[in-house]
C-alpha cells in the first residue's frame, strides 16, 4: 500500500509539473482574464488551472485554494517547478461560513487516492472507503477583505458539489467586482451538500449573470446537465 501510494505520488507530480491541460479554454478565457488580472482558483487540485491562469496573467495574481494536504503537496511542487511565484496557495477551502469540516478523499480499489474527487458531506454515491482530514474553511468575502482585494477578474470552482456554499460566502465580493465564474455543476454532487443546480441560478441571476455551457459555450437559461458552465455578468 505504501509503495503504491509513493508511485502514484510521483506519477501525479510528474503529470502536474510537466503537462498543461485545458489549453482549449484559452480563447474562451482570454477576453475575461487580463495580463494583470486577479484570479481565484477554488479547488486547485494539482494545479492545472492555476498554472493556466498564471500563464495567462503573468503580471497578475492567482489565489489557489486547496484544503487537501495531499493535493497541496503536489500543487506547491508543480508551481515551484514552473516558477510561477505569483500563485499564492491558500491551505483552506471556501464555504458560506468559517468552519472546520471533514474532507473525504475516496480510496480506490487498488489503494490509490482519488484526490481529484475529494469532497465535503456524506457521499451516498458509492461504498468506497475514504481518507478523512479535518480542514479549515473561510468565505470568499472574508478572504477578499483580509487580503485587501481591489479587483477580482475570474473565479473557477470545482469543488465536488460545494459550489453553492462557495457562492453564498462570496456574494458581496461577486456583486462588487463581478468576476467571470467558471463552475463545474453536477446535480448529483450538489445533492451531497443538500443543494440543487437551480440554487446557483437563483444566487447569480439577481447579480446580472448569464450562463454559457461548455464545451461549445452556448447560452442556457438554466441547468442543462452535468458540465462546466461559464457565468458572465451583464
Amino acid at each position: 500500500m505504501i509503495l503504491k501510494r509513493r508511485v502514484d505520488f510521483l506519477a501525479h507530480l510528474l503529470k502536474a509539473s510537466l503537462r498543461q491541460h485545458h489549453r482549449e479554454l484559452i480563447p474562451v478565457f482570454q477576453p475575461l482574464i487580463p495580463a494583470d488580472g486577479v484570479i481565484v482558483d477554488v479547488g486547485a487540485h494539482a494545479g492545472q488551472f492555476s498554472k493556466l491562469f498564471a500563464k495567462m496573467a503573468p503580471r497578475g495574481r492567482v489565489y489557489a485554494f486547496e484544503p487537501s494536504a495531499y493535493a497541496r503537496s503536489i500543487l506547491t511542487r508543480a508551481l515551484a517547478f514552473n516558477r510561477l511565484s505569483h500563485v499564492k496557495v491558500i491551505p483552506m477551502g471556501l464555504s458560506d461560513a468559517p468552519a472546520d469540516l471533514i474532507l473525504r478523499t475516496p480510496i480506490k480499489s487498488r489503494g490509490g487516492l482519488g484526490f481529484g474527487i475529494a469532497h465535503f458531506g456524506e457521499d451516498g454515491q458509492d461504498a468506497r472507503d475514504t481518507m478523512d482530514q479535518v480542514v479549515p474553511l473561510t468565505t470568499l468575502d472574508a478572504f477578499a477583505q483580509a487580503e485587501g482585494l481591489t479587483r477580482l477578474d475570474f473565479l473557477k470552482a470545482d469543488v465536488e458539489g460545494w459550489e453553492v456554499n462557495v457562492l453564498k460566502g462570496g456574494l458581496k465580493t461577486l456583486a462588487k467586482h463581478r468576476p467571470a465564474l467558471f463552475l463545474e455543476i453536477s446535480d448529483a454532487s450538489l445533492a451531497r451538500a443538500g443543494a440543487r443546480p437551480t440554487d446557483i441560478w437563483d444566487l447569480l441571476r439577481p447579480l446580472g449573470y448569464h450562463a454559457l455551457k461548455a464545451p461549445d459555450f452556448v447560452a442556457v437559461d438554466g441547468y442543462a446537465g452535468v458540465e462546466d458552465y461559464l457565468f458572465v455578468a451583464d
